[in-house]
């Protein structure tokens, strides 16, 4: 082979990798607006949004649905494919959800020094699925596997005052002094909550101990998912607004991540 076949060679196998990498990145920013997108896309919104010549588009979606990626419905539309429920059912729902919140918990764990707590609502009660433990010699407990009455608990008022736990109907289980007594107590407690973002306890379910949570929101303008934290009422108290505005600022961010699949910029998977 000659000098210059060698070079024709090359640069076509260069031309070739460009084109297919095109290929790629093009299928991607399509897969990407139909995955981020809150209803199902029609398929000229999608060569308005990506920029693509319809030809163009009409080949990449062909290949997304054929390897199960996108799927049509209705009128044409286009949802996320198969894949997605599939790989929904064969992982735990709670697991990804920590796995994606963890650096996120470490940072709130470095910046307040407390027991950081990430909690779903589980068969009527708050099930704790990840702990950041406090970096004080005096801390909250493990409580991963500890069921709390959800109006002792800042975590649990989250998810009362968000629907997504009914509130009680009848007498509340006092723990302790501070406990709240009535359920118009509570439905002001948790509309104080919504008006400012977060919830919180003193001493309501042990003597000493305090908390402050905020809503995590998913794909939907539901709340999925409740992070708090949780020490000694000596030293919280007075750090209760800091704490509750950090809490909200980096739980908006989960939820962010959660509807558009994008980490806040300088916060890296697995790391804070």
């Amino acid at each position: 082979m000659t000098s210059t076949s060698v070079i024709e060679n090359t640069a076509g196998t260069q031309a070739g990798t460009q084109g297919g990498t095109q290929a790629v990145d093009r299928a991607a920013a399509l897969l990407t607006l139909v995955v981020e997108a809150e209803v199902a896309v029609t398929f000229g919104e999608l060569c308005e949004t990506a920029g693509l010549a319809r030809s163009t588009t009409s080949r990449l979606l062909a290949a997304l649905e054929r390897t199960r990626l996108v799927e049509r419905v209705g009128g044409g539309e286009y949802i996320g494919g198969p894949l997605f429920a599939l790989y929904a059912a064969r992982h735990d729902r709670n697991a990804e959800l920590a796995r994606l919140a963890r650096p996120m918990l470490e940072l709130i764990g470095e910046q307040t020094g407390e027991t950081v707590h990430l909690a779903v609502a589980s068969g009527g009660r708050v099930a704790h699925i990840a702990q950041v433990d406090s970096t004080f010699l005096l801390g909250a407990r493990d409580w991963t596997d500890i069921e709390v009455p959800p109006h002792c608990s800042a975590l649990g008022k989250v998810l009362l005052a968000w629907g997504v736990l009914a509130v009680p109907t009848g007498p509340l289980e006092r723990v302790t002094d501070h406990t709240l007594r009535t359920v118009s107590a509570l439905e002001a407690d948790l509309e104080r909550a919504r008006a400012r973002g977060f919830a919180v306890t003193q001493d309501e379910l042990e003597v000493g101990l305090s908390g402050i949570a905020a809503p995590v929101f998913g794909p939907e303008p539901t709340v999925v998912a409740t992070v708090g934290i949780s020490g000694p009422t000596a030293r919280l108290q007075d750090r209760v607004d800091h704490v509750g505005r950090l809490l909200m600022e980096q739980t908006d961010a989960l939820s962010a991540l959660l509807r558009h699949g994008t980490r806040p910029e300088g916060q890296e998977s697995g790391t804070a």
